[in-house]
């Protein structure tokens, strides 16, 4: 089985980091619930205020479906509006064997 994987590097302000960390559980919840396809995420801090979302899902087309939801729930309308501007956003597939 392919997993396709979302790569997503974006700015926080200052200020909001500790609230992208207190959202990110909520926000977990969420997608385990209402995005079909949904496999796993680990975030990464970076230097000078910027993250990167590393994101599992089991297709592209279960990716394009959660992307079509925008922040539909709380948790992930909590998360998102911690983030101050995305960088970049990239999709691949894991190349690594099981």
């Amino acid at each position: 089985m392919t997993t396709f994987v979302e790569l997503t590097r974006f700015k926080v302000a200052p200020d909001q980091g500790e609230a992208l960390l207190a959202a990110r559980p909520a926000m977990l919840a969420d997608f385990r619930a209402d995005r079909e396809g949904f496999l796993d995420a680990r975030l990464v801090r970076l230097p000078g205020e910027e993250w990167l979302d590393i994101v599992e899902w089991r297709s592209e087309d279960d990716f394009a479906a959660s992307r079509a939801k925008g922040a539909n729930l709380p948790g992930i309308a909590a998360f998102f509006a911690a983030i101050a501007e995305v960088v970049g956003d990239e999709q691949g597939t894991l190349a690594d064997p099981e």
